[in-house]
Parts: C-alpha cells; sequence; structure tokens
C-alpha cells in the first residue's frame, strides 16, 4: 500500500458521522475517513448482519470486537475474533461477511 503525503492526524471515531448501510439481513455502520485514495473506517455490524453482496475490493480487517464471519466464494469460511485480522487484494478472492452476535472492526482499503 502506497500512502500519499498525508498530514500526521488523529482519528476521535465517536466524532465521525455514522452512515447507515442495510445488509441482506441487519444494518452496517460506518464511520469513515478519507486519506487520499485509501479510506479508513470503524464499521459496526448488528447482530445478525448478513451482506447483501460479494466484495472484491481489497481490504485490511482488524476484529476489535465481536466476532466476523466471511465467506469466500469457493466456499471457504473464516471467524474472526477480537484482536484477529484478514488481509485481500482488490478483485483476488470474492468474499461477504456476516455475524451473529454483531461486530466491530477497524477497516483499511
Amino acid at each position: 500500500m502506497l500512502i500519499p503525503a498525508a498530514p500526521w492526524s488523529v482519528t476521535d471515531w465517536s466524532a465521525v458521522p455514522p452512515t447507515e448501510h442495510r445488509g441482506e439481513q441487519g444494518l452496517a455502520i460506518w464511520r469513515t475517513q478519507q486519506f487520499g485514495p485509501i479510506r479508513v473506517r470503524m464499521v459496526e455490524y448488528t447482530p445478525g448482519y448478513r451482506a447483501d453482496h460479494w466484495c472484491t475490493k481489497g481490504h485490511v480487517v482488524l476484529c476489535v470486537q465481536g466476532e466476523l464471519h466471511t465467506e469466500l466464494a469457493d466456499g471457504r469460511t473464516f471467524t474472526l475474533k477480537p484482536g484477529m485480522s484478514y488481509q485481500v487484494a482488490d478483485n483476488a478472492e470474492p468474499h461477504r461477511s456476516s455475524t451473529e452476535v454483531g461486530a466491530r472492526l477497524f477497516i483499511v482499503d
């Protein structure tokens, strides 16, 4: 990842306005900061959330709280618990997320 010229900054995530994104089930609440081409988000999935699409965007995802299930298009599944992360490149492996108990994620893409 190339991080272009960006000034030093600190983010108080509680002060970043949330946006809501409906899934197939449940809700994703994003707090988003954009630094040139890099999007940084704190995302909360409500209990029972299931994405409504297969994502092909590259991400670095850190599970901060709760539990995240990620299904790949080839059938593999992975579970992230607090302190675990996954990394995937753009257009590498279509994936979609769900959670039974809810999750808070820190995502860079």
